[in-house]
């Protein structure tokens, strides 16, 4: 995703995508990252105040999200129909077409001393080069559980992965939870018991893919809104080019040939495209997380394993056995605990505030 991030996003594709947020307007207020009650992490980690433009960009903004989360919602079709290329091979084209795409679009949008602004900043650098290592790994099991079948697989890691990024927030910065929270995260484990029990071992590529996703958002919270979405992830990327290169050697070399080329034009250029599809969606969800407060970002981020699950579902034509019916219920039960309480959180913030600002008079 993803992504966001907030998300997401991110849902292996787009966490960063807050990053580009601006300052909030006067009218403004900012809100708690914990609202969301799902990607506090991931979406605006250490934003003093919240970018939320008056007017049409509301409207403008809840757009740019659903273009973001459809887009990734479809991208299990999308890697479907680029086999038999096999995952690594997506992979390493997927890494270097998007830092291509980002160095053009760097070029053309001028912000060249951005970059080199960043690049003097070793930690912040290194940071990237660590978080860029995470995503690879999410994309990495993302395109082979698309790629073999596993789609629905890949949805229900993007629906636990705010659960699983609220357990890093309690694990790593102590964060105290509500008591839905804390439901919302035991619901949550029942039904990866449950479902380890139907499938007959744990569910492996969820859990690494929503714990993936949830760490890239840890930490990118180092880095906060030091960097834009572009400009983070052309030095992701860049630190993920001689890795991808190499990986192509091996499978030019051990791994039966490349299939770039040779798999007739129409799938060729869907793997040049690999970097488009990475790209858009992180740059109209940066849009999108820009205009819309937290905690409708928190919410709209679950279009994102909606769709995924629709596509494996009824396009795919994955199957959904009745156990399996009854632990995606269990966390579907959880994911609904977590909106009740970003509501609840939200509806308490905003009386507090109007409180707080009756009292200044």
């Amino acid at each position: 995703m993803t992504k966001t991030p907030g998300s997401a996003s991110f849902m292996g594709d787009h966490a960063e995508g807050a990053e580009g947020a601006g300052a909030a307007s006067s009218s403004a207020a900012s809100e708690p990252a914990a609202v969301t009650g799902a990607l506090p992490e991931v979406i605006a980690p250490d934003e003093p105040t919240r970018a939320v433009r008056p007017g049409g960009s509301l409207r403008t903004g809840f757009i740019l999200a659903f273009i973001s989360y459809g887009l990734w919602g479809f991208l299990p079709l999308y890697f479907a129909a680029i086999t038999p290329t096999g995952a690594f091979e997506i992979l390493g084209w997927r890494i270097i077409f998007s830092l291509v795409l980002c160095l053009i679009l760097v070029t053309v949008t001028r912000t060249w001393k951005r970059i080199l602004a960043t690049f003097t900043n070793r930690r912040v650098v290194l940071t990237l080069g660590l978080a860029g290592g995470i995503v690879s790994i999410n994309w990495l099991v993302y395109i082979i559980a698309t790629t073999t079948g596993h789609v629905l697989e890949a949805s229900l890691g993007y629906f636990i992965n705010p659960v699983a990024t609220i357990v890093l927030g309690v694990l790593v910065f102590h964060e105290k939870l509500r008591k839905l929270q804390w439901l919302a995260v035991g619901v949550s484990l029942i039904a990866i018991i449950f479902l380890s029990v139907e499938y007959g071992s744990v569910p492996w590529i969820s859990l690494i893919i929503a714990g993936t996703f949830a760490l890239y958002g840890l930490v990118k919270k180092n880095v906060g809104g030091r960097v834009d979405s572009l400009t983070g992830l052309t030095f992701e990327t860049a630190w993920l080019f001689i890795p991808a290169i190499i990986v192509q050697v091996l499978v030019q070399v051990i791994g039966g040939g490349l299939a770039f080329g040779h798999i007739g034009g129409l799938k060729t250029a869907l793997l040049v495209g690999t970097g488009v599809i990475t790209l858009v969606p992180l740059l109209t969800f940066a849009g999108a997380a820009s205009r819309l407060p937290l905690s409708y970002v928190g919410m709209v981020q679950y279009f994102n394993p909606i769709m995924q699950f629709l596509v494996g579902f009824l396009l795919l034509g994955e199957h959904m056995s009745t156990g399996r019916w009854i632990g995606f219920g269990i966390v579907w039960v959880a994911i609904l605990i977590l909106i009740v309480d970003a509501v609840r959180a939200a509806r308490s913030y905003r009386l507090a505030l109007r409180a707080s600002r009756r009292a200044a008079g």
